[in-house]
């Protein structure tokens, strides 16, 4: 059976770093013993870029990917290419769109030029831009487009590609698979996560550290679930990714509840080895 590599987001291993960096590499040991073949960074924890790149290589993953703050890119784009680099990470991705440069507001035509230079910039150094994806980008503009379509319509497939999150293409009520379908060979990498939601909660996507979506009455739930635990039917996003010639799909699991984040871990790359990948 033909499958792809599985990466994991090291964001959702973020509880087991941040105050204590001195585990990156007993924590990546274990991430490579649970069968995950590759890590997607989300920030380095303070430590040398030569020392992320050495202990990935010893523990066996390969750095594929790196989630970097837009403002971050936009202020120093040629700094955070020289450290990842280093890392050797081959795509850099924009992993969220603060308010402030959405669609509706005036920073939104201001963000479209400045990822295209950060585009041109991090293809002159032999790496890809990504762009990931939240359920906001399938809001619409005036003509009826989705956000998310507009964005990669202005900026050219050499210069932006598509990261697409399949959890929150469903939480927005389209369809995952027919979108990495829609953009084929755009979609290098694909985020695997699952979820579950009732009703109508407030604020399903409110992340560590970014507080200011808070809006209307809570009537309902929504919980990250470790890959297959959840409401997401994974078959025909795996079929669609290997339609599409995706590289790498990688799990990804904002939050843990009741869970350690290795356990999620675990649960996630079991379920995908039961379905054969």
């Amino acid at each position: 059976m033909k499958k792809l590599s599985v990466g994991i987001q090291v964001f959702g291993l973020r509880d087991l770093l941040e105050n204590t960096p001195d585990q990156f590499a007993a924590v990546m040991k274990q991430v490579r013993e649970l069968g995950y073949e590759g890590v997607e960074l989300a920030g380095t924890y303070g430590l040398e870029p030569e020392h992320i790149r050495d202990t990935l290589g010893e523990t066996g993953l390969v750095p594929l990917s790196a989630h970097v703050p837009l403002a971050d890119m936009m202020k120093d784009i040629d700094a955070v290419i020289k450290e990842y680099q280093t890392i050797g990470v081959s795509y850099l991705v924009v992993p969220y769109l603060p308010e402030e440069y959405r669609h509706n507001t005036p920073g939104y035509p201001v963000v479209i030029g400045a990822m295209k230079k950060i585009g041109v910039a991090v293809a002159d150094a032999g790496m890809q831009l990504l762009y990931h994806n939240h359920d906001f980008e399938f809001s619409t503009l005036a003509d009826g487009t989705f956000v998310f379509d507009d964005i990669y319509a202005q900026i050219p497939d050499h210069l932006l590609r598509v990261e697409p999150d399949t959890c929150w293409i469903k939480v927005a009520g389209q369809d995952p698979s027919e979108y990495i379908k829609k953009y084929g060979s755009r979609c290098e990498l694909i985020h695997l996560k699952d979820f579950v939601k009732e009703g109508q909660p407030k604020n399903p996507r409110q992340l560590p550290g970014i507080d200011t979506e808070e809006a209307g009455a809570d009537t309902g739930m929504f919980e990250f679930r470790p890959v297959g635990f959840g409401q997401m039917l994974w078959e025909p996003v795996l079929s669609a990714s290997l339609e599409a010639g995706a590289k790498w799909v990688i799990v990804e699991q904002d939050r843990h509840y009741d869970l350690s984040p290795l356990e999620a871990a675990r649960r996630s790359r079991e379920y995908l080895k039961i379905l054969g990948w």
